[in-house]
């Protein structure tokens, strides 16, 4: 069982943007002194629910201050960005770092951003395939041309080719956020393992790795690749004495958080969205995951595997959103849950 944290760079009200990304980079740091396997970066643009606008950079600069620890995205958006260009910056961060970088991408949403970086509604209702056979071919082929219907350019060398560094792998592992049966095939199709999210449980995540089973098999992907998926689960952990206590930080702090950030997201056409209770769906994500004593956290990410066929996590621990809570809640983390699972 792996176990890593799952960064937003959250900016929590009264907060600055700049003491947001000081609490994410710190608590990466941290989470490699106390143990974690990964650390998972979330991309946002234009919104306090999360400050970073390039988790490949940030990437770049916490692969940069560790040593050990590997580091991915989660995710980085694929219609808002070529895929070449994302595949050159996958490929250089998977050399140089010795193979430490994971590539999470996945569609995004309907935001104001398609229209910021001028990919286009189209670009993240329909394209998110070719980007994602383009972005795949970039990282395993020695030279790529494309006349796809969104991109089209003549055969190029790819540089740095990821199969050329020091090693184990071809190049950087790719996992791809799912949050429907379609992004379920599109994934399982092309053997790819997912990322689950942290608003649903146990029961549906099961459900969605089933899915991705039948699909792989149906595209004729290899059993042992199938056996050997290695999806991710994330969720929340914070971690106290008493469940209670957990609870009640993240109570006290997550509400308000939700309640600015996902309330600045603005569609590109106009179309209507529903936002979540911020007070509700905090409930839930206590009621979903590692929240309470160590045991507690422990026992729930055992079931979670045993349940889903799922072993590696990535869990928001900045969720108290104060940088001397979240060092103590990852260090907490990785003393008292992680020995447990071992």
């Amino acid at each position: 069982m792996r176990v890593g944290s799952f960064v937003l760079g959250a900016q929590f009200p009264g907060q600055g943007q700049g003491e947001a990304l000081y609490r994410a980079v710190r608590s990466a740091e941290v989470a490699e002194e106390a143990g974690l396997d990964t650390v998972w970066l979330a991309e946002h643009h234009f919104v306090p629910y999360g400050t970073c606008p390039s988790a490949v950079t940030l990437a770049a600069l916490l692969l940069g201050r560790t040593r050990r620890i590997r580091v991915g995205t989660a995710v980085s958006v694929l219609p808002t960005t070529h895929p070449v260009a994302l595949g050159e910056q996958a490929a250089l961060l998977h050399v140089t770092s010795g193979g430490r970088f994971s590539l999470g991408v996945g569609r995004g949403g309907p935001w104001v951003d398609l229209e910021v970086f001028d990919a286009g509604l189209e670009a993240y209702e329909k394209g998110f395939p070719e980007s994602l056979d383009l972005l795949l071919r970039w990282l395993r082929e020695p030279s790529v041309g494309t006349s796809g219907e969104r991109f089209r350019f003549r055969e190029v060398p790819v540089v740095p080719r990821p199969s050329e560094s020091l090693t184990e792998g071809p190049g950087p592992e790719v996992v791809v956020a799912c949050t429907s049966p379609a992004s379920v095939r599109t994934a399982a199709e092309r053997g790819l393992p997912m990322l689950l999210g942290m608003h649903i449980g146990d029961e549906e995540k099961a459900e969605m790795v089933a899915l991705w089973r039948k699909h792989a098999r149906a595209a004729g992907r290899p059993a042992a690749e199938i056996h050997r998926a290695a999806h991710v689960s994330a969720g929340v952990c914070q971690i106290a004495d008493r469940r209670t206590d957990a609870a009640e930080t993240l109570l006290k702090a997550m509400p308000g958080w939700l309640r600015q950030g996902l309330g600045a997201h603005i569609t590109v056409d106009g179309r209507t969205r529903q936002m979540r209770d911020p007070y509700a769906y905090t409930e839930l994500l206590c009621g979903l995951h590692p929240v309470g004593p160590p045991r507690l956290c422990a026992d729930r990410l055992a079931a979670t595997g045993e349940r889903t066929g799922i072993h590696r996590f990535a869990l928001l621990v900045e969720g108290s959103g104060d940088l001397a809570a979240t060092e103590e809640n990852v260090r907490r983390l990785g003393a008292e849950v992680l020995p447990q699972l071992h």
